[in-house]
């Protein structure tokens, strides 16, 4: 044990003196769930009660006893993330309880990267159908186009099978802009609105520097659009928001002006769903008369 996980030698604050009975009773509650077989200890004598005893948390998680206790007890003491993980493991905190032992211990949490998200539920696709006439996708961080509605699939002129039947990969928004040529580009105004995404792609990639599929992805790119390759040495970044785009399509002869929203989806960390309503009454009738064409189209 470091001496940050010992004794901490300034007061507590008000934050902190709420927050230490909470880490006491959520820890109490967490390793009353978990029983010795769970953790390969053989069930030994009758307990009084139910789960792992304090010294057996302790000795799973290389702590002392007494510091441990102390923790439990919600003694005013400091803990490294290196030992957070160890309870964490030991106790067999799922994501979201592990951040939340993090947050009442005080400690700045970073997530472990994870497998990219490459599918949606039934649910989710059902909300971007009910949002359809509006255009709408579910992006991940690295702009994989994940589910789509009919809105969206007219607009951006995109397969409802979002896979390269060639590769496998899914469909991507960043390379379809980047590599695809000029005159297919569905916005308009590149100059303005191409910095802007990479900049939003930049502020997700400082949660994933150094891993393979993004590192990999960030040099293909580079590679195959040297605009690209500037913009991201250019290091700007922005978040996720509101922003008003203007679209071209080959089929219509005036330009559609549409408001961006991006919107958050539980249990599906760094998704988004965004979807483009009309800006004007002008590009709502051109909207109109996407879908129009596409049913006298249809067979």
């Amino acid at each position: 044990m470091t001496a940050t996980d010992r004794t901490a030698e300034h007061p507590a604050g008000p934050t902190t003196d709420r927050r230490r009975p909470e880490l006491a009773a959520f820890l109490r509650s967490r390793r009353a769930r978990v029983t010795p077989q769970d953790v390969g200890m053989p069930p030994g004598p009758r307990r009084r009660t139910p789960g792992l005893r304090r010294e057996e948390v302790a000795q799973l998680s290389g702590v002392g006893v007494t510091w441990y206790t102390w923790l439990e007890q919600g003694r005013p003491i400091n803990a490294s993330p290196q030992v957070l993980d160890a309870v964490a493991r030991t106790l067999r905190l799922d994501r979201p309880e592990r951040e939340h032992l993090y947050q009442l211990a005080g400690v700045a949490y970073a997530a472990t990267p994870e497998a990219g998200v490459e599918a949606v539920a039934p649910d989710v696709q059902g909300i971007l159908d009910a949002l359809d006439p509006l255009p709408a996708v579910v992006y991940n961080a690295r702009y994989d186009l994940l589910a789509t509605n009919l809105g969206y699939r007219l607009l951006f002129q995109v397969r409802r099978d979002l896979r390269d039947p060639a590769t496998g990969r899914l469909a991507n928004a960043m390379w379809t802009l980047f590599v695809a040529p000029e005159e297919l580009c569905p916005l308009l105004f590149r100059e303005s609105e191409l910095p802007v995404m990479v900049a939003i792609l930049r502020s997700a990639y400082g949660r994933h520097v150094g891993e393979p599929v993004w590192e990999e992805f960030i040099h293909a790119l580079s590679e195959a659009s040297d605009y690209f390759a500037e913009l991201w040495r250019g290091g700007d970044v922005a978040p996720p928001g509101q922003y008003v785009k203007t679209f071209r399509h080959q089929a219509l002869d005036r330009d559609l002006r549409m408001t961006s929203t991006s919107l958050g989806i539980d249990n599906l960390p760094e998704c988004r769903i965004v979807v483009y309503s009309p800006a004007d009454e002008e590009s709502r009738e051109l909207l109109g008369r996407l879908r129009a064409d596409n049913e006298r189209s249809r067979p």
